[in-house]
C-alpha cells in the first residue's frame, strides 16, 4: 500500500504550516499520522465515488488500524485538511467538511439517527474543530468557527462564532471574526461558566449596595430599620 503516492501536495503543505513538530517534508511524509489519514482518506473516497466500494472499505479500514482515526469513504472533505493526531477522530459517512479545517485528537463528527438520509454535520471553511469535541447530527457549522475543546455541539453555529462547553454555547468575541493568525488558538477561549458567575456576583453585589444605601437613608429619617442576621452578608 503506496500512502505516500496519495499524499496530495496542499494537504502536505497544510501540514508544514500548522504542525511545529515537524521536521521536514520528509518527516511529515514517513511519520505524520494525521497525513497518512487523509490520504489513505482521499483514496477511498475516490473509490467510494467511483463504485468500488469494497476497496474503499478496505482501505478505510487499514487506515483506522494505522493510524486511529477513522473517515468513511463516503464523507466529502475540502482542500487543505489537517488533523493534529489522527487517533480517535471519527467522521461520519454524510459529513461534508470545507476547506482549510483543523481539528484535533478526539474530534467526532457524528449521526444521531438511524436514516440513512443526511445524518452527519457540515462543517465550513476555516473550521478549528479542539480535542475531543463532539459535533452531532445534520447541523451546519458556519465558515471561521472555532468549537473548543471537549465542547458537544448539537444545534447550528453561525459564521465566526466561538462554542464552547456541553451542549456547546456560543460565544461572540467582541464581533470579530477569526482571522488567519489566531485560527489555531482553539485553547485561547472565553470561559463561559467563569464568565457568568462573575457577572452574577457584580449584580449581587451592585443589589447590596443599592439595599444598604435605601436602609442608611430609611434610618437618617428616622424610620425603622430591620434587624439583619447573620446570614444577610455577615460573617
Amino acid at each position: 500500500m503506496r500512502i505516500q503516492s496519495w499524499i496530495e501536495p496542499e494537504d502536505l503543505a497544510a501540514v508544514m504550516e500548522r504542525d511545529p513538530a515537524i521536521i521536514d517534508e520528509r518527516d511529515a511524509r514517513r511519520r505524520h499520522t494525521g497525513l497518512h489519514a487523509v490520504a489513505m482518506y482521499r483514496r477511498s473516497h475516490e473509490l467510494w465515488s467511483a463504485g468500488r466500494r469494497e476497496e474503499a472499505r478496505k482501505i478505510n479500514y487499514k487506515a483506522h488500524q494505522l493510524t486511529g482515526c477513522d473517515i468513511h469513504p463516503g464523507a466529502t472533505v475540502g482542500r487543505r485538511f489537517f488533523i493534529d493526531h489522527a487517533t480517535g477522530v471519527v467522521i461520519g459517512e454524510t459529513a461534508v467538511v470545507g476547506d482549510d479545517v483543523t481539528i484535533y485528537q478526539g474530534v467526532t463528527l457524528g449521526g444521531v439517527s438511524f436514516n440513512r438520509g443526511k445524518r452527519h454535520p457540515t462543517i465550513g471553511s476555516r473550521v478549528v474543530l479542539g480535542a475531543n469535541a463532539t459535533v452531532l447530527g445534520n447541523i451546519t457549522i458556519g465558515d471561521d468557527v472555532r468549537v473548543g475543546a471537549g465542547s458537544v455541539v448539537l444545534k447550528d453555529v453561525p459564521p465566526n462564532s466561538t462554542v464552547v462547553g456541553v451542549p456547546g454555547k456560543i460565544i461572540s468575541r467582541n464581533g470579530v471574526p477569526v482571522t488567519k493568525s489566531d485560527m489555531l488558538r482553539h485553547d485561547d477561549i472565553p470561559d463561559y461558566i467563569n464568565d457568568k458567575m462573575a457577572q452574577m456576583e457584580a449584580e449581587i453585589s451592585r443589589l447590596r449596595t443599592m439595599v444598604e444605601a435605601g436602609l442608611a437613608e430609611a434610618e437618617s429619617l428616622g424610620g425603622s430599620v430591620p434587624a439583619r442576621s447573620k446570614g444577610d452578608g455577615e460573617s
